[in-house]
């Protein structure tokens, strides 16, 4: 669900109302009830969901229905401030951290469940949630959900990938100040988005992907003149992408390379920085984004916006990134429990 005062519940009830989305998998939703009902209620739409305590025998049992909502009662309280959110003006909050990281880690849990749990689910769509609202609940240890992802799962590197039908972006580096990028940039954290994206892009349907390097510095440091990290790190990595066949190309110039891909050129970009990246992916693509996080075991995906506490509450959010996000997990999800059938048929 996300931060259960933003807009997290509002697009998720929005986006799981259609049937066909809700015909195409058996979603399980850790999220509080009270928010859920307030956001089909001022949506209007009827409760599609089944409904089950936390910790029951009902929330352990084999999935018997479409969409089946796990109630955390403990969190009841958001419920209430929900309801008066436009005139409280939704912001951050230490319940709504406690609610938003509870939520997230139970996903892990089914997640990480043995083969054969009849509750064990492939694939974790994220809501939006707020760092703040993490840091007052005393949930500083990782900045967001990606950092948690990886410790959770032992990953050795991921990726943040944003797709939409407008352009795929790969992140070098994720939300750090720009300030520490001279020092935090590698080469190993630009080939890492090169592979990975290359892998994602050949999951999504692309045979035989191109991908475009920005460069750190404008003009792509102009030879050296506006600074030397293209010629130490970024054109090192590419080098290497290369010698492992991938077809990898740059680093050009941010200003004209996001415009060659959106014109087809390029299958994906690998942004050096998080907002040369997001600024063009909003811009072309605001509501059909997508987040997809690379190098997991398992598929996760995320609306590609915020909690946006401004309008939380109002019925006014568009739920067509989370349904995107839904669809897309769905998807990869599909595609990955294939390959496996088919190499084990193999290996027998």
């Amino acid at each position: 669900m996300g931060d259960p005062l933003g807009v997290g519940p509002e697009t998720l009830v929005k986006a799981l109302a259609d049937r066909d989305l809700r015909s195409s998998a058996r979603f399980v939703i850790h999220g509080q009830a009270g928010v859920m009902h307030e956001a089909a209620e001022s949506a209007d739409i009827e409760p599609f969901w089944w409904q089950a305590p936390a910790g029951s025998s009902a929330a352990e049992a084999p999935l018997a229905h479409s969409v089946l909502l796990i109630d955390y009662d403990e969190f009841s309280g958001l419920a209430s401030m929900a309801s008066r959110r436009s005139a409280l003006h939704a912001r951050p909050t230490r319940l709504g951290g406690a609610a938003s990281h509870r939520f997230v880690a139970e996903a892990i849990i089914d997640c990480r469940r043995p083969e054969g749990d009849p509750r064990k689910t492939s694939a974790i769509v994220t809501g939006p949630i707020s760092k703040e609202a993490w840091a007052k609940a005393g949930r500083k240890r990782y900045a967001g959900h990606t950092d948690l992802l990886q410790a959770a799962f032992g990953a050795r590197r991921t990726v943040m990938l944003f797709e939409s039908p407008a352009l795929r972006v790969a992140l070098a580096t994720h939300h750090i100040p720009l300030m520490d990028l001279r020092n935090d940039l590698t080469i190993g954290r630009v080939f890492d988005p090169i592979d990975l994206g290359a892998d994602a892009c050949r999951e999504m349907g692309v045979a035989s992907p191109r991908i475009g390097v920005c460069g750190m510095n404008p003009h792509a440091g102009e030879e050296g003149l506006l600074g030397d990290e293209e010629s130490r790190l970024i054109t090192p990595a590419i080098r290497l992408a290369r010698q492992a066949g991938i077809d990898a190309h740059g680093p050009f110039p941010a200003d004209t390379l996001f415009r060659r891909a959106a014109e087809g050129e390029f299958h994906l970009v690998v942004a050096i920085y998080h907002d040369q990246g997001l600024i063009p992916i909003k811009l072309l693509a605001r509501d059909k984004a997508v987040n997809v996080t690379l190098g997991l075991p398992i598929v996760r995906t995320s609306p590609a916006h915020g909690t946006a506490f401004d309008i939380a509450g109002d019925n006014r959010a568009n739920p067509e990134s989370m349904q995107r996000a839904l669809a897309l997990a769905v998807r990869l999800a599909a595609n990955r429990l294939l390959e496996s059938t088919q190499a084990t048929q193999a290996a027998s």
